[in-house]
């Protein structure tokens, strides 16, 4: 027996040494053999308990590399599943490879889409099971746009990881991506989001966190919980919409010529089959996504005469699970149609027997359809003519969806170096500016090559060198930090502490979490005017335990505060705080901002300390801080 332990002992030992030698060659140390050539293998098994307790190769890292940066390294849980040699693969993570036979395709030879979203939730729910543990159902799904199209022949490579886990549901990002085997080439087809239920019969589900580790991880995690935040006012949004937007008819509009609503309507009933349910007795969602795709392609085709391709999916919620079993009724009619695309809204309900009145409204849904020419342009559609009373409300919040989904799509789809600086505000797109600008900061927060530039005192400052140039500077104070959340989000107590703030205007209240100020600032150098912002704010708490207090800056336009000759108006791409509750009454408090072309000679000289005006700053701030740890004004309540 003492043989076998003396064995095992050695071949571990032989394993970590290869394993130090290999890290420290990436590290850049010349001879590596010299620098693990002190260690030996553990003979006791107290010396083996001593050494499973260290936690990280943090403090081994530090006795040779030099160079100070923010680069997180692998997790030690997740070096343990790993094969020498292996990259870092997500825990969570499950992939589907299947080949499109004839059986999969329509009639253009491409792919059906419902046969696409029954194995994207297939996928999608393996995954969600393999953090939870236990059985999974779809709760929702956010938009999907479809870029591309998929042959028979070509492979179907679908890839699925959890983003993150709340209480007891988890957002899970998908992407597919088309293969060509012969060519070998490959296409971005879509990217979804799903959000999944965790369900146990007998005991309550409280699902555990997930860690991330690598850069992109550690976005989709911070942004998660601001998604989440997106899709419980989404039926708001379009109500408030409504209210205060007068939705407009295309001038070029033919209306002698317009094809009712009626003739499009589609209703066709589905009997819920052993195989069309998962493991739990449920109803396959995908199953269930497939059908709608299916009269909802009926219906688009009574308007246009031929065979329309689906574009896009709202973001739609499951509202209650169907059972093998269940007669679940479709129906399907077309909303409104716009010059070269139309929306389908779709909607199910279930019952269990013939005799039963009262019907479960499983699922809504609204699709976006375009006809394509031989050239794969859209062609013109015909007008639609809805019908009186319901028909004309869902003729409305279709043109509604149409405008938040551009919004949406500007905002929340394109690249930052593709973002106009300041956007105009309007009530239409409040909530995914507001989006935009949290996802923005958290995302800047995430990026693992921060690099510390320059040290003053207990005050940091990092850089980062990619599109833009960008800083962050970072102290901890001695104040709870609710209350340093509380004095920094009211931009108004800026001038208090902060030079480069002259005066702040509280233009709008938008809500709880967003307010828009006017800031003047005081110019730069002497042949320069003073500068003036429209800034939207957009403060969020902590959606979990050891997430940051988010403070998130943003230039945005509007109509009653337009450039004046006075001033010359900066603009802010992305900037704001950060707050981590390090221990009763600490805080460490973290600045980021992208620099822009007006502020990049300002920057560059504190960065090159040529300058302490970043210093100053920050100590002023954490004066202000422990001056006012006690301040409880009504005004700072109501924000």
């Amino acid at each position: 027996m003492r043989a076998c332990t003396v064995d095992f002992g050695r071949c571990l030992y032989e394993k970590n040494h290869r394993f130090i030698r290999k890290w420290l060659l990436g590290a850049g140390v010349s001879s590596p053999s010299s620098a693990v050539a002190g260690y030996r293998p553990p003979r006791h098994r107290s010396q083996w308990a001593a050494l499973r307790k260290v936690k990280s190769w943090q403090g081994f890292a530090s006795m040779f590399s030099g160079r100070t940066s923010r680069k997180s390294i692998s997790h030690p849980e997740h070096e343990d599943t790993m094969a020498e040699g292996e990259e870092y693969r997500n825990p969570t993570e499950v992939q589907m490879s299947q080949l499109v036979l004839p059986c999969h395709t329509n009639h253009r030879g491409e792919l059906s889409i419902g046969q696409l979203l029954k194995w994207i939730d297939t996928t999608a729910c393996l995954s969600a099971e393999r953090h939870a543990g236990c059985p999974c159902v779809t709760a929702s799904m956010d938009d999907i746009y479809f870029d591309h199209t998929i042959s028979v022949g070509q492979v179907v490579n679908i890839k699925a990881k959890v983003n993150r886990a709340f209480n007891s549901s988890m957002e899970v990002g998908i992407q597919v991506v088309s293969e060509d085997l012969c060519s070998e080439k490959q296409w971005s087809v879509c990217k979804a989001l799903a959000t999944f239920v965790a369900h146990r019969e007998l005991s309550k589900v409280k699902l555990k966190q997930v860690i991330p580790v690598t850069e992109e991880e550690k976005t989709e995690h911070g942004v998660a919980a601001e998604r989440r935040r997106m899709r419980l006012v989404y039926a708001d949004t379009i109500k408030d919409l409504l209210a205060h937007c007068a939705i407009q008819d295309d001038p070029d509009k033919d209306f002698s010529n317009m094809v009712p609503a009626e003739k499009t309507r589609v209703e066709s009933v589905e009997l819920v089959l052993p195989p069309h349910a998962n493991h739990q007795g449920n109803t396959f969602g995908g199953q269930i996504m497939a059908w709608m795709e299916n009269v909802a392609t009926i219906a688009a085709s009574r308007l246009c005469h031929a065979h329309p391709t689906l574009k896009a999916i709202e973001m739609f919620h499951f509202r209650g699970p169907s059972q093998v079993g269940d007669r679940l009724v479709l129906k399907a009619i077309v909303n409104n149609a716009f010059k070269h695309s139309m929306e389908v809204g779709v909607c199910v309900e279930a019952y269990r027997q013939e005799a039963e009145t009262q019907r479960r409204h499983i699922n809504s849904a609204f699709m976006t359809f375009v006809v394509l020419d031989k050239d794969d342009q859209p062609q013109k559609l015909p007008w639609i003519r809805p019908q009186p009373g319901e028909g004309e409300r869902r003729y409305r919040e279709a043109s509604a969806r149409k405008k938040i989904r551009l919004d949406r799509k500007y905002l929340v789809s394109c690249k930052q170096s593709e973002m106009a600086l300041s956007v105009p505000w309007d009530p239409s797109n409040q909530v995914y500016l507001s989006y935009y600008n949290v996802s923005s900061l958290k995302t800047l927060m995430a990026k693992d090559n921060w690099v510390l530039s320059v040290e003053f005192g207990e005050v940091h400052l990092y850089t980062l060198e990619e599109e833009f140039l960008s800083f962050h500077l970072e102290m901890v104070v001695h104040v709870d930090a609710a209350q340093v959340f509380t004095l920094l989000s009211d931009l108004r107590r800026r001038p208090e502490w902060d030079k480069h703030y002259r005066s702040v205007e509280l233009v709008q209240q938008v809500d709880e979490d967003d307010a828009i100020y006017h800031v003047v600032s005081p110019a730069l150098s002497s042949n320069t005017k003073p500068q003036d912002f429209v800034i939207l704010a957009s403060r969020r708490k902590p959606c979990d335990t050891g997430d940051p207090y988010v403070i998130a800056l943003r230039s945005v336009t509007l109509p009653t505060h337009c450039e004046t000759p006075e001033y010359q108006r900066g603009e802010t791409l992305c900037s704001g705080f950060c707050l981590w509750r390090e221990g009763d009454q600490l805080t460490k408090v973290s600045y980021y901002n992208q620099a822009t072309p007006g502020l990049l000679n300002y920057v560059t000289t504190n960065v090159a300390g040529l300058s302490m005006a970043f210093y100053n700053t920050f100590k002023a701030c954490e004066s202000f801080l422990l001056d006012n740890r006690n301040d409880l004004a009504p005004s700072l309540q109501t924000l």
